[in-house]
C-alpha cells in the first residue's frame, strides 16, 4: 500500500493524507516531510540483469509464494537477482532443426513501454464499519479484489462487498487489485468513508504496459516450411510483480502461434526494474511478441523468395492442429482466414477512390495473431423471472464499454422468449451477483454467456414444474419462443403462470447456472482468438511521417451475437494498436518518467484514424460459447503493429525497422540508411 523503508520506483506512494475535502488534503500534503537516501537504480532490463546490479527486492520469493510466480529458475536467467519469473517452453530438437534449415533469420525486436490510457483513471470509495467493508471500485475483477481485501483485513468474504459501477474503460489495466487496499485502510483508520481518485499522471505511475525485448531466430527449408524457432523474451515488469508473471509465461506460447513449427525452444524472463509496475494489457502478452514473430515471418519470406502472404498460409495451422503441445487444438482454420483477409483487402483497395499520393510512397502489409483466450473457465450466473414478465440477470462481469450487458440481455431474451427491453442486467456487486472469475481475456460472452444459458434452462425447468403443479393433470406444453407455457390449450406468459401458481402478485422464479473446467472446457485455452489486420500506409518522403490510409480487420468469432458491437470492438482494437506502432512510448530520464502526462504522452487522435476502415467477421459456429461464439475484441491490437511495420518496409524499400514505435525520426533515419534505429 505504501513504501516501507525503501522506495522502489519514482511514483510509489510513501504517505497518505485524509481530509474533509480535496483542497485541504492538498494543503496538508505539503506538510509531509520525507527524507530520502539515494540508491542505485536500474530502469532498463539490461542494467537490472547485470551480475553486480543492486537487488530491487532483498527478499527471495520462492516459487508459489504468490499467485502467478511459479518458477524463477527456468532457462538461462537464474544467475540474476532481479529475475521475478522465468519460463521455458520447448519441444523437438532445436539444434537439429537449424542444421536442417536452408534459410535462417536472427534478429532482436523491441516493443515499447506504454500506458493503456482508459478514459477513467483509478478511483475507489471505501467504507469500513462494524458490519464489514464496502468498496466502490473501477475493478475489472471484483471477486479477485474482494479476496485480497478479505485477506488484508482478515475478514470473511461475506463481510467484504465490492460494487463496480459502469467503468470508463479498462483494457486490462484495471485487472486485479490497485488502489483499493490503500483506500480501505484509510477508511478503516478514519472511520469515515474515503474516496481516492487519481489523476492521469498518477494512474500512469500505478500500472503501465510491459515493454519487451525479443531475440528471435527462425529457420525454414528451401520449400519455405518452418523447421525451427528459438526465442529469448525479456520483459520489463517494473518494481512489483502484479499480474505480469502470468503474461511473461503466456508470451512463450504467443511467440509461436499460429504457426506449425516442429522444433521450438523459448525462454522468457520477467525482470524487476525501478519503474512503475507492469500489468495486464489488451491482447495479454501477445501484443509484445506478435511484432517480433510477424516481423521475422516477413524477413524470412523475403529470404526464401516467397510472397509474404503465401509464406504465412503454408505455415499456419489448420483446424484441429495442436499448435502448442498439451493445449487445446485449433478451433479455426488460419490459412483460410489469411486467404480471406488478403482477398478481402485487395478487393477493397481496388474499390477505393483512385488518388495520387504525391506526398509519399505507399506500401501494403499484413499481420496476424492467435491469442489463447478465456482464462480460467469458471463463471456462475443467476436469472430471475418476475411476475410482470420482466427478467433480471445477475452477473459478476464488469461492464466497461465492451458491451457485455447488451449481449447478456440478448441471450436471456432469446432463451426465455421475452422482449429485449424487458431484460435488466444487474451490474457487478459481490453482495448480490454470483461469482465470476474475472472480466478479461475476451471471456464474458463465451463463459458468462454459457453460464447464463444454464441459468435460463434452470429457471425454465422450475417454471415448467410450476405449470405441471397448476395443470392438475392437464396437458402442459412449453412455448419458450413466446415466453410462456400452454396449459390445457390456454397460453400463459411466465408472469401469468407465476400469478396462478403463487396466487399473489410480485412473485418470481429464480434459476442458477455455472460453467467450470470440465467437459469441453477442460482443455485450455478456452478458445483461440484469431485476428488478421491488413493496412496500406503512405510514408512522407521528406519527414518519415506514416499515415494509414486503409485498414481492414478480420476476426474469427465463431458467432457474432451482436455483429455491430463485435465489429466496433475489432476496429477499436486495431485503432488502439496504432498507438504503440506509431506514437506511444513511455520514456525514462534517469530514474524519473519523462513523459508521464496527457500533454506529453502521444496517443492516436481522430486525425490518425485511417481514411477507410472495415471489419469482416468469420462465423463458422465453431466456438465453445453460446450459439458457437468465441470471444473477440483483443487480437487486432496485436496484429496492427506488425502489419504497419511490414507496410512501411515495403513503402520505403529499406531494411525493416525492428523497434517500435515507428516514429517519423526512426522511419526517416531508416530511409537515409542510418541503421541505429533499425534494431538494437
Amino acid at each position: 500500500m505504501l513504501a516501507l523503508e525503501k522506495v522502489r520506483y519514482v511514483g510509489e506512494p510513501v504517505a497518505a493524507v485524509v481530509a474533509m475535502d480535496e483542497r485541504t488534503a492538498q494543503l496538508a500534503r505539503e506538510h509531509v516531510q520525507v527524507t530520502y537516501e539515494a540508491l542505485p537504480y536500474a530502469t532498463d532490463t539490461g542494467d537490472a540483469m547485470k551480475p553486480d546490479a543492486a537487488p530491487i527486492h532483498e527478499r527471495d520469493y520462492p516459487s508459489g509464494t504468490f499467485s502467478g510466480i511459479t518458477d524463477r529458475s527456468a532457462g538461462p536467467f537464474a544467475a540474476s537477482s532481479n529475475i521475478c519469473h522465468s519460463k521455458e517452453l520447448a519441444w523437438g530438437d532445436v539444434e537439429e532443426g537449424f542444421r536442417l534449415a536452408t534459410h535462417v533469420v536472427e534478429q532482436t525486436y523491441e516493443f515499447p513501454m506504454v500506458y493503456a490510457f482508459a478514459m477513467e483513471p483509478y478511483v475507489a470509495i471505501a467504507d469500513y464499519s462494524t458490519d464489514g467493508l464496502t468498496v466502490y471500485s473501477c475493478a475489472q475483477h471484483p471477486f479477485a479484489v474482494r479476496r485480497d481485501l478479505a485477506n488484508l483485513f482478515d475478514l470473511p468474504l461475506s463481510a467484504v462487498r465490492l460494487v463496480v459501477p459502469y467503468i470508463g474503460g479498462g483494457f486490462g489495466s484495471k485487472s486485479y487489485t490497485k488502489i483499493e487496499p490503500l483506500t480501505s485502510v484509510l477508511a478503516w483508520r478514519a472511520r469515515r468513508p474515503v474516496k481516492l481518485a487519481l489523476t492521469v499522471d498518477e494512474a500512469i505511475l500505478t500500472t503501465r504496459v510491459a515493454s519487451a525485448r525479443v531475440r528471435l531466430r527462425t529457420g525454414a527449408s528451401s520449400e519455405g516450411r518452418l523447421v525451427a524457432r528459438e526465442a529469448t523474451i525479456v520483459t520489463n515488469g517494473g518494481a512489483y510483480a502484479e499480474n505480469s508473471p502470468h503474461g511473461a509465461e503466456l508470451s512463450t506460447r504467443h511467440v509461436i502461434a499460429p504457426y506449425v513449427i516442429p522444433n521450438v525452444r523459448v525462454n522468457s524472463a520477467l525482470v524487476y526494474t525501478n519503474t512503475a509496475p507492469a500489468s495486464s494489457f489488451r491482447g495479454f502478452s501477445s501484443t509484445q511478441v506478435a511484432f517480433a514473430s510477424e516481423s521475422q515471418m516477413d524477413e524470412l519470406a523475403d529470404l526464401v523468395g516467397m510472397d509474404r502472404v503465401m509464406f504465412r498460409m503454408i505455415n499456419a495451422a489448420h483446424r484441429g492442429t495442436e499448435v502448442i503441445p498439451s493445449l487445446r487444438s485449433l478451433d479455426g482454420d488460419v490459412p483460410s482466414n489469411i486467404k480471406f483477409a488478403h482477398e478481402e483487402f485487395q478487393s477493397r483497395l481496388r474499390d477505393a477512390p483512385s488518388r495520387e499520393y504525391d506526398d509519399g510512397c505507399t506500401g501494403v502489409g499484413l499481420g496476424l495473431m492467435l491469442l489463447g483466450a478465456g482464462a480460467q473457465p469458471t463463471s456462475t450466473s443467476r436469472v430471475t423471472v418476475h411476475a410482470d414478465d420482466s427478467v433480471t440477470v445477475a452477473t459478476g462481469t464488469s461492464e466497461m464499454g465492451q458491451g457485455s450487458e447488451t449481449v447478456l440481455a440478448q441471450i436471456a431474451a432469446e432463451e426465455l422468449g421475452v422482449p429485449y427491453d424487458r431484460v435488466r442486467v444487474q451490474r457487478a456487486d459481490t453482495a448480490l451477483a454470483p461469482f465470476d472469475r474475472s472480466t478479461g481475456a475476451s471471456r464474458s460472452t463465451t463463459l458468462q454467456g454459457r453460464a447464463l444459458i444454464e441459468a435460463c434452462k434452470d429457471v425454465r425447468t422450475r417454471l415448467m414444474a410450476m405449470a405441471t403443479a397448476v395443470a392438475d393433470g392437464s396437458q402442459v406444453e412449453e412455448v419458450c419462443d413466446l415466453g410462456g407455457v400452454v396449459i390445457a390449450g390456454e397460453f400463459h406468459t411466465w408472469g401469468q403462470l407465476l400469478h396462478r401458481y403463487f396466487e399473489i402478485g410480485d412473485c418470481e422464479a429464480v434459476g442458477g447456472g455455472h460453467v467450470r473446467r470440465a467437459g469441453d472446457l477442460e482443455q485450455l485455452p478456452v478458445f483461440w482468438e484469431s485476428s488478421i489486420v491488413a493496412v496500406r500506409v503512405v510514408v512522407d518522403r521528406d519527414t518519415g511521417a506514416v499515415r494509414v490510409s486503409d485498414l481492414s480487420a478480420v476476426a474469427d468469432v465463431g458467432k457474432a451475437i451482436n455483429p455491430a458491437m463485435v465489429e466496433g470492438q475489432d476496429l477499436g482494437a486495431a485503432v488502439q494498436g496504432l498507438g504503440p506502432a506509431l506514437f506511444e512510448e513511455l520514456t525514462y530520464d534517469g530514474e524519473e518518467l519523462a513523459n508521464g502526462s496527457p500533454l506529453l504522452y502521444r496517443i492516436p487522435r481522430f486525425k490518425d484514424v485511417p481514411e477507410r476502415m472495415s471489419s469482416s467477421l468469420i462465423e463458422n459456429g465453431d466456438g465453445v460459447g453460446p450459439y458457437g461464439a468465441k470471444g473477440a475484441g483483443e487480437g487486432a491490437i496485436s496484429a496492427t503493429a506488425p502489419a504497419l511495420a511490414s507496410a512501411v518496409s515495403a513503402a520505403i524499400g529499406k531494411e525493416r525497422i525492428r523497434r517500435l514505435p515507428l516514429t517519423p525520426e526512426r522511419v526517416w533515419r531508416s530511409m537515409q540508411g542510418l541503421d541505429d534505429y533499425v534494431s538494437t
